[in-house]
């Protein structure tokens, strides 16, 4: 897997509206990488781009009580 200290992790625009409970994503290609952002340097999860692909729909599509 690539050097993680090097990766461009990025955190949603809406995740300063939910009392900084949010996840960063990076391209890994050819996984998504996943992590706390609260916890950096903590563990990161990989998942392929579809099933990423597949959870963020789900999610836009209120699939889930995130409430």
């Amino acid at each position: 897997m690539n050097d993680m200290r090097r990766i461009q992790w990025r955190k949603s625009s809406h995740s300063d509206h939910d009392g900084g409970n949010c996840v960063e994503v990076a391209d890994l290609s050819p996984v998504v990488g996943v992590r706390d952002s609260k916890d950096p340097e903590g563990p990161k999860l990989t998942f392929s781009v579809a099933a990423w692909s597949a959870f963020t729909r789900s999610v836009k599509s209120s699939a889930h009580d995130l409430a």
